[in-house]
């Protein structure tokens, strides 16, 4: 299970967080971590900081951008405190180590955590299928980078381990990837434009929504290809 999980941070702005969520990681088995656009690495801070887990470090993948991150995935999760604008499912993180349990055997989840100062952008924590917020205490919820990645790693592990001794077996299911999920949002956004339901000037929210319909059904590829297939004959319709 774990060897199935990607953790994504996009543009860590301090190379020490990024050691420090690095041995948060592999004190519970996690080894892949993904990096957007760092803002400085490598760097002998982020060593110093990872304390043993420089391999992490070595093999980490630097993208330039969420999408190249989260590429191949099969379900992904945005960590963050700021849900009030997002209409996504929200989970703990007990939930979302749950709910990786039988799709890694689909193929690889990612949690995305965002800048130390800022969190996830919108439009970055829509690309994800759910939204994944700490409890904490309401009077000071101050946890940085490298806390908040350990709180995840620490329930994967637990669930791992659970499901090492239960010896669970689940039927393998061939789940849309993040981009073909991406297509199909952009293949909607060009129909609805085209069929005049939305105006491209002023779309409103209807794209964010449409985002959470699409990331609530856990689409499978035949699922997503026959919403493809859909689209396609309503364009032909059109012309």
């Amino acid at each position: 299970m774990l060897n199935r999980v990607r953790i994504i941070l996009v543009s860590p702005s301090h190379p020490g967080n990024i050691g420090s969520a690095a041995r948060a990681m592999k004190t519970m088995g996690l080894t892949r971590l993904y990096l957007v656009d760092p803002k400085i690495f490598p760097h002998s801070d982020a060593t110093a900081l990872a304390v043993g887990a420089n391999d992490l470090l070595e093999s980490a993948s630097i993208c330039s951008s969420l999408d190249e991150a989260l590429m191949g995935t099969v379900f992904s999760v945005a960590a963050t405190a700021r849900n009030r604008d997002l209409s996504h499912q929200i989970m703990t993180p007990r939930q979302v180590a749950d709910s990786f349990l039988g799709k890694t055997d689909e193929g690889d989840v990612a949690i995305v955590f965002g800048p130390e100062r800022t969190g996830l952008t919108i439009e970055d924590a829509t690309k994800c299928n759910v939204v994944s917020t700490i409890p904490c205490n309401p009077n000071y919820s101050s946890l940085n980078l490298a806390q908040a990645v350990q709180v995840f790693s620490y329930e994967l592990k637990v669930v791992s381990a659970k499901a090492t001794i239960v010896g669970q077996t689940k039927k393998t299911i061939e789940r849309a990837t993040h981009e073909e999920i991406e297509w199909l949002i952009a293949h909607f956004e060009k129909v609805l434009i085209d069929v005049e339901f939305l105006n491209a000037q002023n779309p409103g929210r209807v794209m964010q929504r449409l985002r959470r319909l699409v990331a609530k059904t856990d689409l499978e590829k035949d699922e997503l290809n026959i919403l493809r297939g859909f689209l396609s004959a309503v364009e032909k319709k059109a012309l």
